[in-house]
């Protein structure tokens, strides 16, 4: 399995996250996800974690599943709403079942 990531920020009055997954293999990729949540996103300030999307929400219990194809893309998004000024590090994770894909960027607010 080959996947690539990477994640944009763009800040305004809140913060929006970009978190893309590319599929750069030679075969499909199939990705299963075991519920509603298929891409989290944590706010890192000098390592401690300072905001998280699924920090007190609550997502569907229903098992999900998307096919990359070879060059194929998939797009999660997240907004971080009234966020304190600052600099600080995204990481996005995707969270389907037995896949580790990740990405980080910097931004300041």
């Amino acid at each position: 399995m080959s996947l690539d990531s990477s994640l944009d920020v763009t800040t305004d009055r809140d913060v929006q996250f970009t978190f893309t997954v590319t599929n750069s293999g030679a075969d499909p990729v199939d990705l299963s996800f075991s519920d509603a949540l298929e891409a989290d996103f944590a706010v890192l300030d000098d390592g401690s974690e300072r905001w998280r999307f699924s920090e007190g929400r609550m997502f569907a219990q229903m098992l999900g599943s998307e096919t990359l194809d070879p060059g194929g893309a998939a797009t999660y998004e997240a907004t971080w709403d009234d966020p304190d000024s600052g600099s600080y590090t995204a990481v996005a994770t995707l969270e389907a079942n037995e896949t580790e894909c990740d990405a980080r960027a910097e931004f300041s607010v």
